[in-house]
């Protein structure tokens, strides 16, 4: 299966999940790749005010997935030394009511170019973000209100001596769990 995203902007994305059998069990594998460009369209009808950037998201849970017994997300990464994006979409219960947006929880994932890496993060390590920018506030995720999750980067930022700019990009996902550290 293929999914493609695109946007105003001139950055390109897409997720390729292939499933494969070993021993009678089957698993998928993802691929995120694509192109980021700092380009925009000429004449577009939308207001674009930052361009290279792409990320995959989930469709919306039906319902919520309970985090709370789990401290940590682990995924399983082969990556091109860029820094991505893992972001948990909570239930709104921070901004003001009748905001339709979910909050965001965002922490970097830096992964090196080449083998495989499995890499954990705290849940208390994401931080509380609006469109990209963290919140400069004292609050703690709901873990048992969780709606979605997504992995995505932009051209610049992230990582100190992490891959940056422009280009091609491409993330091997072999799995991605909450887990008890303790």
């Amino acid at each position: 299966m293929i999914a493609r995203c695109c946007s105003p902007g001139l950055s390109s994305a897409s997720l390729e999940i292939t499933d494969s059998v070993s021993g009678g069990d089957t698993s998928s594998t993802g691929v995120f790749s694509g192109n980021l460009s700092l380009d925009m369209s000429e004449g577009s009808p939308w207001r674009i005010r930052r361009s290279g950037f792409c990320g995959m998201r989930s469709k919306k849970f039906d319902g919520y997935i309970d985090l709370d017994s789990y401290d940590t997300i682990a995924m399983k990464l082969r990556g091109d030394g860029r820094t991505y994006i893992s972001t948990i979409y909570t239930e709104n219960w921070v901004n003001s009511p009748g905001q339709e947006e979910d909050n965001s929880w965002q922490a970097f994932v830096y992964v090196p170019h080449g083998s495989w890496r499995i890499l954990k993060i705290p849940l208390d390590s994401y931080l509380p973000t609006w469109k990209g920018n963290v919140i400069e506030a004292n609050m703690e995720m709901n873990p048992s209100r969780v709606v979605g999750m997504s992995l995505s980067l932009n051209a610049e930022g992230g990582v100190p001596g992490a891959k940056t700019g422009p280009g091609d990009f491409r993330l091997d996902v072999d799995w991605i769990k909450a887990m008890r550290s303790l």
